[in-house]
């Protein structure tokens, strides 16, 4: 079956193609954002290996926004997977580490929440270790 035979198909087109397009462009100015590396785990990337990471999650009410979009490389987005900034970076302060470090375009509450979670789980590192 071809998809131009269907009419609903040829009006189609168009707008995937203009998806892809959008897709492509967010992805581009997202990798330049951030320093053509991995917010997480700070490993150098190009167009092929990078991947869009929704900080706040779409599935946790995140949105397809500049300011809510990073790049990150497969492992670590799939480590991440939906978990807020906050429960992540608690859990992995290195990963917030290199966040504040090399996410220059997101929210500043992102940040400054990424900040805190960071400093509150070195802090029970450190009381642990005592």
């Amino acid at each position: 079956m071809r998809l131009a035979a269907s009419a609903g198909a040829s009006s189609l087109r168009p707008q995937v193609a203009a998806h892809v397009a959008a897709k492509k462009a967010m992805r581009r100015a997202a990798l330049r954002d951030c320093g053509q590396r991995c917010v997480y785990c700070a490993e150098r990337l190009d167009h092929r290996t990078a991947t869009l990471d929704h900080v706040v999650p779409l599935a946790r009410g995140g949105a397809y926004d500049p300011g809510n979009l990073v790049t990150a490389c497969g492992p670590c987005n799939r480590l991440k997977c939906d978990m807020l900034p906050f429960d992540f970076f608690a859990s992995h302060p290195w990963a917030g580490a290199n966040f504040v470090r090399y996410a220059r375009a997101v929210h500043r509450a992102l940040k400054r929440g990424a900040r805190r979670a960071v400093s509150l789980a070195f802090a029970q590192a450190d009381l642990m270790a005592a």
